[in-house]
């Protein structure tokens, strides 16, 4: 499990490392899931790549441990927030609004992207 994690981390680094020596406008740690995808892909894929921590589903099973804990990760973020309650005292309609709005538009797209999706898929498919 150790060097699950390690694997994991080390995917992260790599994708801060790489986002920050070339500017671009995505998380590091989004990146570092991308260059894990891969590594996961080329796993499947060539025997090569089978060691270590990428064989006999160590990185599947950290993964789902990590998961299952997900919730230990708010606790930053919520202290975070009891710490500047001034901010959000000051700023919460406009937080709230602006919530409310990114909400809507994100069930919009959810829908929009659903239906053109469920068209797609039904296209070829003679009726029955």
């Amino acid at each position: 499990m150790i060097a699950s994690l390690c694997l994991i981390l080390l995917c992260q680094l790599a994708g801060e490392v790489v986002v920050r020596s070339f500017a671009w406008p995505v998380p590091g740690p989004v990146f570092g899931m991308l260059l894990l995808f891969i590594l996961l892909l080329l796993r499947d894929r060539a025997s090569l790549f089978a060691v270590g921590p990428l064989q006999g589903g160590g990185v599947e099973t950290t993964a789902r441990g990590l998961l299952a804990h997900l919730s230990l990760m708010f606790i930053p973020a919520g202290v975070g927030v009891v710490q500047r309650l001034d901010l959000l005292a000051e700023h919460g309609t406009a937080i709230a609004g602006v919530l409310a709005i990114s909400v809507v538009i994100t069930l919009l797209v959810t829908v929009g992207t659903f239906l053109v999706i469920s068209r797609l898929m039904t296209r070829g498919r003679p009726a029955s």
